[in-house]
């Protein structure tokens, strides 16, 4: 797909023709600069990851330091996660597949795409979705 100029102030809209070059471009540049901003934050968080950590501090601040570095670790796994789900929608731009629903093939609203780039559900099916798996969670055994 060759990227075409936007202007900066365009916003896509139900007046136009749903998914189209416009509107793929849009969505496409909005998910790459999110990606570009994970990417560097998380090279910032690994880098601090792999900073030499003293080894002759209290208990007290070891256990501190151990729990902020967990909390970064939970943080990187979280934006790895989040990184596989915008190269998703990514490659769904490029097949000419992205913003419409994976459960129905409807359209997925527009102020839901904006919200959520990564939507692969319309709201109606993830609605459904979470049910199914609230369902699913209150029929497992309690131990």
């Amino acid at each position: 797909m060759s990227t075409l100029p936007l202007d900066p102030d365009y916003k896509p809209s139900d007046d136009e023709e749903f998914m189209n070059p416009r509107q793929q471009e849009y969505f496409k540049q909005k998910l790459e600069k999110w990606r570009d901003s994970l990417l560097q934050n998380s090279t910032e968080a690994l880098n601090h990851l792999s900073e030499d950590r003293p080894t002759d501090i209290d208990l007290n601040d070891r256990a501190s330091s151990e729990t902020d570095r967990a909390l970064e670790l939970r943080t990187h796994d979280r934006a790895r996660k989040l990184l596989n789900k915008i190269d998703h929608a990514l490659r769904k731009i490029e097949e000419g597949s992205y913003g419409y629903c994976e459960a129905t093939g409807e359209p997925i609203s527009l102020k839901r795409l904006e919200a959520r780039p990564v939507a692969t559900l319309s709201i109606e099916a993830q609605e459904q979705h979470e049910r199914k798996e609230k369902i699913y969670r209150d029929d497992l055994p309690v131990d």
